[in-house]
């Protein structure tokens, strides 16, 4: 596609709005995470290219072909996938295109797609990073859309030269962000819960955001602030922004303060399932219209047809060769968790339905 002269031949509308109007479609907040794992590929995806069973090529394959009856599966369910592009690089170039493909192919089922490449680094380079995932690249006579994910995840320590070519691609191509704020892993607090101190600018930019403090608030507080101040230039029609936020629901009290610092902003929770959380821990990261996050699930929904691995080797197998089928009903019970848990605190939307999905 020749994208010289023009300004976003793939989106619209503020990619806040997309979302939103996705979620609305699909009445949920769910997001399928397409994460890869050979070791865990049903055996029988693997057989068709047993004579390169030692090449990168075969791995590859095998991961399209999971990923696209995965997308086949839940694509009438959720409104967006997330596919962490480390679990496709370590195999090279092969392993880009596997990615490559199933962003496409995510596409054409009408789902936005969430890269997770936590990418982050200062002038040109960022730049290059945010061309390259969000934006157009050049060609010899033109430009056109490279990797073309509708969402990244970006790392802000570099400061704000690390950030902004993100945030003016995100204003260019009605793409969108997730900035790292609270993540979910057990280690998160070693740097992110260190006190800092601010500034009286920044102290009373927090205090009229609903957070009391004195001098010093954690890091994860002051990122989140600067991550307000981006959101508020590129709010859609339905008062969210493009610039959103990783806020795990592994740590349920900072979500509250998190929320208050940035209410504009759509999280993107991580930590539900696999790593703890439940469904009532991510109930913070909404706001009180029932909006403002979308909550990732991916080892306990593409690799749901493993809970049979204790049962005899022909139910295992026969699990095996509908692992789809295991993954859709992993997403229908992840759905009716998180809704539930929204309905009894009373943070669901009012245009929603009663029961958005059955088991």
């Amino acid at each position: 596609m020749n994208m010289t002269n023009k300004k976003n031949e793939y989106r619209k509308m503020n990619l806040a709005d997309e979302l939103l109007k996705k979620m609305d479609e699909k009445q949920n907040p769910c997001v399928v995470g397409l994460d890869p794992v050979i070791e865990r590929i049903p055996k029988h995806l693997i057989p068709k290219y047993i004579h390169q069973k030692d090449s990168f090529e075969y791995v590859a394959r095998a991961f399209t072909d999971f990923n696209c009856a995965i997308i086949d599966a839940v694509a009438d369910l959720v409104p967006a996938v997330k596919p962490q592009i480390a679990f496709y690089a370590k195999y090279g170039a092969v392993g880009l295109q596997a990615f490559k493909d199933t962003v496409d192919y995510a596409h054409s089922k009408g789902l936005i797609v969430i890269e997770d490449g936590k990418r982050g680094d200062i002038g040109s380079t960022s730049q290059a990073y945010a061309d390259g995932h969000l934006g157009v690249v050049r060609t010899q006579s033109s430009q056109m859309y490279s990797l073309n994910v509708d969402i990244l995840t970006v790392n802000p320590y570099l400061g704000s030269d690390g950030l902004l070519p993100f945030v003016n691609v995100c204003s260019e191509h009605n793409k969108g962000i997730f900035i790292l704020t609270k993540t979910s892993n057990p280690s998160a607090g070693e740097f992110q819960d260190r006190l800092m101190d601010i500034d009286s600018g920044e102290e009373e930019e927090l205090r009229k955001l609903g957070v009391q403090v004195a001098g010093k608030t954690q890091l994860y507080n002051l990122v989140a602030l600067h991550v307000n101040r981006y959101a508020q230039k590129q709010i859609g029609e339905r008062g969210y922004s493009s610039i959103g936020a990783v806020v795990g629901a592994t740590y349920p009290r900072e979500a509250i303060m998190l929320r208050k610092i940035m209410p504009n902003s759509i999280f993107l929770v991580p930590g539900y399932g696999a790593q703890g959380a439940t469904a009532k821990d991510l109930t913070n990261c909404f706001n009180d219209d029932g909006y403002g996050a979308v909550v990732n699930s991916s080892r306990e929904i593409i690799f749901a047809y493993e809970k049979e691995k204790n049962n005899e080797p022909e139910k295992f197998e026969k699990a095996s060769r509908n692992f789809a089928e295991h993954a859709r009903k992993a997403t229908k019970l992840m759905i009716e968790d998180i809704c539930g848990a929204l309905k009894d605190c009373g943070k669901y939307p009012v245009n929603w339905k009663e029961h958005p999905a059955q088991p």
